[in-house]
């Protein structure tokens, strides 16, 4: 037979010396590979401390309030704000737009009692109370974003009167 197909690995130390290089050189060549990859990056690619702590800020803050303490009600422009203004800034399902006043001028004409029922009963494409909770925004409130916004588009409603407090049980 032929000497030509033999083992390469004749002794223990060319055993050792193979199975170190098998393991080592490719973990240098991963190494050097990270090296070159990570040094095409700047510092100014890099973010500050202040942009870190933009990214990782939380998505919701929460809100305690005092249970006991006397009730504070949102004001039109704040309940148009965070309920209203999905649909109503841009028009969207047929909500009419806010300062449109050829959209709300038909509404307006209808009455203040009849705007009021359709944002608490929800009307057409608009949901009940705009899709608040009414744990979230009383009926109060949803008039006054009513009033807030008939008046923005030219009308002439008076603020509603606020509830009367509740005498504690």
């Amino acid at each position: 037979m032929s000497e030509q197909h033999g083992n390469m690995i004749k002794s223990p130390q060319q055993l050792i010396l193979m199975v170190f290089a098998a393991f080592f050189v490719p973990l240098i060549i991963i190494l050097l590979l990270l090296t070159y990859a990570d040094s095409g990056t700047k510092d100014s690619a890099r973010p500050t401390s202040e942009q870190s702590l933009e990214l990782i800020k939380p998505v919701a803050k929460l809100n305690f309030v005092d249970a006991s303490a006397p009730k504070v009600y949102k004001t039109g422009d704040v309940v148009y704000q965070n309920v209203c203004s999905s649909c109503h800034a841009a028009g969207a399902a047929g909500a009419p737009a806010f300062e449109n006043k050829a959209a709300w001028s038909p509404r307006i004409s209808k009455g203040y009692d009849s705007l009021v029922t359709s944002a608490i009963k929800g009307k057409n494409a608009m949901p009940a109370r705009g899709g608040a909770s009414p744990d979230d925004v009383s009926d109060y409130e949803i008039a006054r974003a009513v009033v807030y916004m008939a008046n923005a588009a030219g009308g002439k409603l008076n603020e509603p009167k606020a509830p009367a407090p509740q005498a504690e049980k």
